[in-house]
């Protein structure tokens, strides 16, 4: 079942492997397939492509860049197989853990837990990582995927202040399961958040802190993209989201808990896909110096003659 509408997609930032992850990606999930590449020229990391596809019916978006950020598991992707919705839930998760596990490295193995039956956390060749969970049947329904952001180091602990400010900030949202850390659970301070999860646009996304040593923290590697349909809309998240002024860029920015987002007019979709390679080049041009994004200009240089 694909999801025509979904206002926020997640940009995944490889060095040259975009098309490759995409095809692998596609090759493993059910209903998923590559929607659109498009090659982009004269970009600050030379020759990029841009590939759009779908994972079990949710779309994604992938640029090949350069070198610049690396994947780590301070965002992943949880795959919910639930039992009533697919048929051998429990041989399908085998199935793809086995495929994400090629030439990847398993963060917590593919096991039962106190939460769940069956659930593992893998990163895979590509450095992207992946909570593969066999979920309760009795809870309410969540979609397959599901972006999962882990607060740590300075953020550690703010798993709940951020989720209240996306909350405020996006429309369509609602909080969901709250889960904390029970006394006993050190380094994890008892009352911050094991697992929480809450609706943005429609769509759900996870969040918890972590107190362990990591050495990771959010950076550009993942991005989330807001499709809006005016400029207002455009001003509107920007200014409420933006917290880091050196990071402003093309439409990209950093909020205060240093997770990236694209605030891009919806048209931005339908240019890259149908539109010729001026026009594209046009329009890449136009993105490339601006910081917050403006719909006028940019519809001026794609009607160019």
């Amino acid at each position: 079942m694909t999801r025509i509408n979904q206002n926020i997609v997640p940009h995944l930032w490889y060095d040259k492997e975009a098309n490759e992850a995409a095809a692998f990606y596609a090759s493993i999930f059910p209903d998923s397939r590559i929607t659109n590449v498009t090659a982009l020229h004269d970009t600050p990391s030379g020759e990029a492509d841009l590939v759009s596809f779908e994972l079990w019916g949710q779309k994604f978006m992938a640029i090949s860049a350069g070198p610049f950020f690396k994947f780590n598991p301070s965002v992943s992707f949880i795959v919910n197989f639930d039992p009533p919705r697919e048929k051998d839930a429990s041989e399908k998760i085998n199935e793809v853990w086995n495929k994400l596990s090629e030439g990847g490295t398993v963060l917590m193995p593919l096991d039962k837990y106190p939460f769940s039956e069956k659930y593992g956390w893998i990163q895979d060749k590509y450095g992207l990582s992946w909570q593969l969970i066999l979920t309760n049947p009795e809870g309410e329904e969540r979609p397959t995927i599901v972006p999962s952001l882990m607060f740590v180091g300075d953020t550690c602990g703010k798993a709940e202040e951020a989720i209240n400010f996306y909350l405020s900030v996006f429309k369509n949202s609602k909080q969901g399961l709250i889960a904390r850390y029970p006394q006993g659970m050190e380094p994890d301070k008892e009352g911050t958040i094991m697992f929480s999860d809450f609706m943005l646009e429609n769509q759900w996304f996870a969040a918890m802190d972590s107190a362990r040593d990591h050495t990771f923290s959010f950076n550009e590697a993942i991005s989330f993209m807001v499709y809006c349909d005016t400029q207002e809309e455009i001003d509107d998240y920007w200014d409420k989201l933006t917290a880091v002024p050196e990071a402003e860029q093309c439409g990209w920015l950093k909020d205060k808990y240093g997770a990236s987002w694209q605030i891009v007019p919806r048209e931005m979709d339908e240019i890259m896909t149908s539109s010729t390679p001026e026009q594209i080049t046009r329009v890449n041009k136009a993105t490339l110096k601006m910081k917050k994004l403006d719909l006028v200009e940019l519809q001026k240089a794609y009607k160019e003659k």
